[in-house]
């Protein structure tokens, strides 16, 4: 039978850190806020005692901040023992926010079964299961909160190296996991390393942190990858945030499932309510929206940032003072599982396009021209598709009449607002 490996990949978990650019919150959100963060990592936790896997990986930046309180070790190395106590190793690496010489050494009481590894040079493990070498685990934590341009973290960090510092049993361990808190290609600041190079260290997976969305090399033989952090923080974080259960089998490519985390999500979302008629029908249409967006997320709790869009006869109203911040109240008091951050107005105020036509100047020639387009159907979408093919642009379905003539009328709506309301083009 072939040997087959799981384990959870993780990162990124900023135990400790504050949610950032909120507004005024009631003290129930605040306290949600607070624990958000830990409960995520209570929940890695859980995850991995529930699929029984053989290993827990953080790649680094387990704490936002090197001067963590031990209210904040004390979260973290609860989860660690209760890994511990269910035969679960967990192998660890340092970040920037949490470099390894900076860690509270009065709060650093591993359990027998974690290994941080080193930060000052290549570190290396060998993980055996039922006394049968199963996984080599290899990598490097950052010393400092800065790591130096001339140095490469991931040098020295591969499967040859691993099987000269462990000995002969490492050599028949058939699975070899990377463990690093690098920018690789997408930060070229923190600590970045070449994928190419990490492709020929002879890892079969490598489990990185620091960039905070999920990221994989390859989608059908995902080796280079980042889990992404367990819990957003801000408004530039938004969607589901988690980690990735991974499993080695030989002969055939990493396969990755991911597992939600967090018990807050963000979101932003542009809501059009030109068909909204008052307030009333504008909160409701509102809130339509943060549902269909919250049946994505696998979370129940969000916080968003709306803007408003359309034209609308309600233009004119929500630019009075203390509307805009009345209707955020109205939002938050509709549904206490969703908290609006900011309510921002986009909308613009309805064209008379009759006026415009009986003025006789440009928007009128303007509105003759578009009318002649959206009359040419089999023309716009003819001009369509060689504009696409043009910048070899693929077409992902065929246009229909009735998505041009909305294209054209778009557009049409688009240029006016510019010409009567001296936007910028």
């Amino acid at each position: 039978m072939n040997p087959s490996l799981t384990f959870i990949h993780a990162s990124d978990l900023h135990i400790g850190a504050p949610f950032r650019g909120l507004r005024e919150l009631s003290e129930e959100w605040a306290r949600r806020l607070s624990d958000a963060i830990p409960a995520a990592w209570d929940r890695v936790v859980e995850a991995a005692l529930s699929r029984k896997v053989d290993f827990v990986v953080v790649a680094g930046d387990i704490f936002d901040s090197t001067r963590a309180s031990y209210r904040d070790y004390l979260r973290f190395f609860d989860g660690l023992k209760k890994l511990d106590a269910a035969g679960i190793p967990s192998y660890l690496c340092t970040g920037n926010h949490d470099p390894l010489s900076l860690w509270q050494r009065d709060f650093f009481a591993l359990p027998a079964s974690a290994t941080m590894l080193a930060a000052d040079r290549p570190d290396f493990a060998l993980y055996e299961r039922g006394g049968e070498p199963l996984a080599i685990i290899g990598g490097r934590g950052y010393p400092n909160k800065v790591w130096s341009p001339q140095e490469d973290i991931a040098a020295g960090v591969t499967r040859d190296a691993a099987e000269k510092a462990l000995g002969p049993r490492a050599a028949a361990a058939p699975f070899a996991v990377g463990v690093l808190h690098t920018g690789l290609t997408l930060d070229p600041v923190k600590a970045p390393t070449d994928p190419a190079a990490l492709l020929r260290a002879g890892m079969d997976y490598w489990a990185l942190g620091h960039i905070h969305r999920r990221y994989a090399n390859d989608e059908f033989d995902p080796r280079i990858v980042f889990s992404g952090c367990i819990q957003g923080r801000d408004v530039r974080e938004t969607g589901p945030r988690g980690v990735y259960v991974v499993t080695l089998a030989e002969q055939r490519p990493p396969a990755l499932t991911f597992i939600p985390t967090a018990s807050v999500v963000w979101e932003q979302l542009e809501v059009d309510v030109s068909d909204c008629a008052n307030i009333p029908a504008l909160v409701d249409k509102v809130m339509r929206e943060l549902f269909a967006v919250n049946g994505t997320v696998s979370c129940e709790m969000m916080v968003s940032r709306i803007t408003l869009t359309g034209s609308s006869g309600l233009h004119e109203v929500l630019g009075r003072p203390g509307v805009l911040d009345d209707v955020r109240s109205s939002v938050n008091d509709a549904y206490s599982e969703f908290f609006c951050d900011a309510l921002i107005d986009r909308t613009r105020a309805p064209l008379n396009e009759e006026a415009l036509r009986a003025e006789g100047m440009f928007p009128a020639v303007f509105l003759r021209t578009a009318d002649a387009m959206v009359a040419d159907v089999t023309g716009q979408i003819d001009y369509i598709q060689e504009e696409f093919l043009a910048r070899n642009i693929p077409l992902t379905a065929a246009l229909s009449e009735k998505k041009a003539r909305c294209l054209a009328a778009e557009a049409a709506d688009l240029v006016l607002d510019l010409l009567v309301q001296g936007g910028d083009a």
